[in-house]
């Protein structure tokens, strides 16, 4: 079975791959002191809770958290007898190379996103992602991942609101039911909420002018089904896009490797 891992700056997602469907997906914060024997207990422990079987043969890792790349791999060597691939180093592979300006690093969930919403829809595609930020990721005609937008993420924009004014509260993020809040609390969410909305639509339509073409727009990452409740401009809403890149790029570099 594969195992898929994708390091957030927030979480870390684990996700077991048998070949035809996950069989489980564990997800914990992102902490880069954790050891390759504490991620073991922690997977393992859950692994047997939901009585999934531990047979890793092979994994592949994401992490915009370069930190955490070491003890993840320790970990695959230690307790898998696997070596991972990881997303963004020269030995990983992509079907279609990002076009981007020389020198520019990429974030390997922005390659990943890229590699699974092309998969699934085709090229000319806009990929909003809510994560820590929140990012736009436009692939091309032909799937290559072209560049996009970096904004700041809804939390983010929430904990700095509160940190840069003392008298406001910590909110949630949720859809309210009016625009016009009727008290504090109230009123930042829908600064928040209808806020982000509206930044997405309106990037979103930017993108498209600038590229002067129809494109299909995928959300992704955990508040997406929320927005998704506050606009149409969606296509699709994902919650699985990365761990489906993931297993696409791995199964991508073991063809290669049989050619």
């Amino acid at each position: 079975m594969l195992l898929c891992i994708d390091c957030g700056n927030t979480n870390t997602v684990f996700s077991v791959w048998d070949g035809t469907r996950f069989r489980c997906t564990l997800r914990t914060s992102t902490e880069h002191q954790r050891t390759a024997d504490q991620y073991f207990v922690w997977f393992k422990t859950l692994m047997d809770h939901h009585k999934v079987p531990i047979e890793i043969d092979a994994a592949i890792i994401s992490s915009t958290v370069p930190r955490v790349v070491f003890n993840l791999r320790v970990l695959c060597d230690r307790y898998f007898n696997c070596r991972p691939l990881v997303v963004g180093k020269p030995d990983c592979a992509l079907p279609v190379a990002p076009r981007v300006d020389q020198g520019t690093t990429v974030g390997p969930d922005r390659l990943v996103n890229t590699v699974a919403g092309v998969d699934r829809h085709g090229g000319d595609l806009i990929i909003v992602d809510f994560g820590t930020a929140t990012t736009f990721d436009v692939a091309d005609t032909d799937g290559a991942y072209i560049g996009g937008v970096i904004a700041p993420g809804v939390n983010l924009s929430l904990e700095a609101l509160h940190m840069a004014a003392a008298a406001l509260p910590h909110v949630d993020v949720t859809k309210p039911q009016k625009v016009i809040g009727t008290n504090t609390v109230a009123c930042m969410q829908a600064g928040i909420y209808w806020g982000y909305v509206g930044l997405v639509e309106g990037i979103v339509r930017q993108i498209r002018a600038e590229r002067g073409r129809p494109m299909k727009v995928i959300a992704t990452g955990g508040l997406a089904p929320l927005f998704g409740q506050g606009t149409e401009i969606f296509d699709s809403v994902e919650d699985d896009l990365t761990m489906h890149g993931l297993v696409l790029i791995h199964r991508y570099n073991r063809e290669l490797e049989r050619q």
